[in-house]
């Protein structure tokens, strides 16, 4: 699995599983574009991809703001004059927010919600928007994006989350429809729970939330974002060329069970 000669960008790419697509697609030979809204962790991650040897740039963006997207995209355009593989994967709540982030139906935060549709859905639309004319000029390209197991079923408190998961892996498939004849390919993964920071708060901060979600995943353990990484380097790759319109759900095992107790007792 082979980058030479492409370039990609990912957003969210100061950590997690934007931090090990960037490192991992640099690691394969591609030259990658780093956007976070932390520039400071953009930094760190191409300093860490030069380092090795690899070729990069950090870029700071601010998914909240159109403008921002299109300077990231032409800044990227203008270092590279290309881009292969675009990573829709950036996704946090500033700390403003974090008191109203959950929530059932009747009490959801106009704030929240707007905030989780701009930077996980709208942000995702209108960096793809842009680069769809790229790549088709380009004779083609992948596009990856990070969605969830919970787009794909319900969780209890974080509706807007799961909204927005779920209009990416549709919109995802749209993209796919409409683009395959272009030899652009669209596909998302869906994590469960994967370790990172933005897990961490949850784990850290909400009593016994750490034992019951290890408790559900059957593998018994977190998934590492080098894990996903692997998966959204797949599809990123030549290897995935027959597969468009994909959600690739990586959890563990979490989403392979009913819920239903065991009939079996030890």
């Amino acid at each position: 699995m082979r980058f030479d000669g492409k370039v990609g960008r990912v957003t969210g790419a100061g950590s997690g599983i934007g931090r090990a697509v960037a490192i991992g697609f640099a690691q394969r030979g591609g030259t990658v574009a780093v956007a976070d809204v932390n520039r400071d962790g953009a930094e760190a991650v191409a300093a860490h991809i030069k380092a090795a040897g690899g070729s990069a740039i950090a870029i700071g963006v601010d998914l909240t703001q159109p403008a921002e997207i299109e300077a990231m995209i032409a800044q990227t355009l203008g270092a590279f004059g290309r881009l292969d593989m675009l990573h829709n994967n950036a996704f946090g709540v500033p700390s403003g927010l974090q008191k109203g982030r959950f929530a059932r139906v009747a009490e959801i935060d106009d704030a929240v919600w707007d905030y989780t549709l701009q930077v996980g859905l709208t942000a995702v639309m209108q960096a793809t928007r842009r680069v769809l004319p790229v790549m088709q000029r380009q004779g083609g390209g992948a596009i990856v994006n990070t969605a969830s197991i919970s787009g794909l079923f319900g969780d209890y408190g974080i509706a807007a989350y799961n909204a927005m998961k779920a209009g990416v892996a549709n919109f995802t498939r749209v993209v796919a429809m409409e683009y395959a004849g272009d030899n652009i390919r669209c596909n998302c993964i869906c994590p469960g729970a994967i370790d990172t920071p933005l897990l961490q708060r949850s784990l850290t901060t909400i009593q016994g939330f750490a034992d019951a979600t290890l408790a559900a995943i059957p593998m018994g353990r977190l998934g590492r974002p080098e894990e996903m990484g692997n998966v959204v380097l797949f599809l990123a790759s030549d290897l995935a060329s027959y597969v468009t319109g994909a959600a690739i759900v990586a959890d563990g095992g979490l989403t392979a069970k009913t819920g239903i107790p065991t009939r079996f007792r030890n």
